[in-house]
């Protein structure tokens, strides 16, 4: 039944009440039109420490260096079927706050022994799908760099599906983007797309 889907959005952005979490809202939204259970986790609540490779996670399948916000999340992520993912764009990329959610990612995957090692991801197979979006304030596509890809490839190896890659350009005033009805339609519409595909 739809009604016990859950669809987690992730908000990378370190400003409260800015354009990504408009926009991450409006993607929700959407998804709890089409009957689905959400959840929203905005990143610049936890306190995430950065991965420092101790592969302890290769051993035990989850991190046991640090007890931060991620013990928290693990559990999130691991009950989503779905993730809605959006970062600003900081420097062509994502913020450190949501790069240092990917790296603690590591624990998913299994890794052979030999060199370079084969990897595989325990979330693999189970039918993940994900949306990814970011938010750049210069107009030019180009400009928003490397983070599309930066948030989509980690998730896409990890066995998600993206079933969508959102750029926003031309936004940086806090809270512009509600002003933008189409653009609101638009990301009411993916997500509720999202919760269908999921079905």
């Amino acid at each position: 039944m739809i009604k016990d889907l859950k669809i987690l959005g992730v908000g990378g952005s370190p400003r409260k009440n800015g354009n990504t979490d408009v926009l991450l809202e409006s993607f929700l939204k959407g998804a709890e039109s089409a009957g689905a259970k959400t959840g929203k986790v905005l990143l610049r609540d936890y306190s995430i420490e950065p991965c420092i490779g101790c592969e302890r996670c290769r051993k035990t399948g989850t991190c046991t260096r640090f007890h931060d916000g991620m013990s928290l999340l693990y559990p999130e992520i691991e009950d989503a079927k779905g993730l809605i993912l959006g970062s600003p764009t900081y420097n062509y990329n994502v913020t450190a706050q949501m790069k240092a959610l990917i790296d603690r990612l590591y624990p998913y995957y299994n890794f052979t022994n030999d060199r370079p090692r084969r990897y595989s991801s325990r979330l693999a197979g189970q039918g993940r799908k994900a949306i990814v979006f970011s938010v750049c304030e210069q107009l030019e596509i180009e400009e928003m760099g490397f983070t599309l890809g930066a948030l989509g490839m980690p998730f896409e190896a990890l066995g998600y599906e993206i079933v969508e890659k959102f750029p926003v350009t031309g936004y940086f005033e806090r809270g512009a983007v509600s002003r933008d009805e189409e653009l609101l339609r638009k990301t009411f519409e993916a997500g509720r797309k999202m919760a269908e595909i999921l079905r």
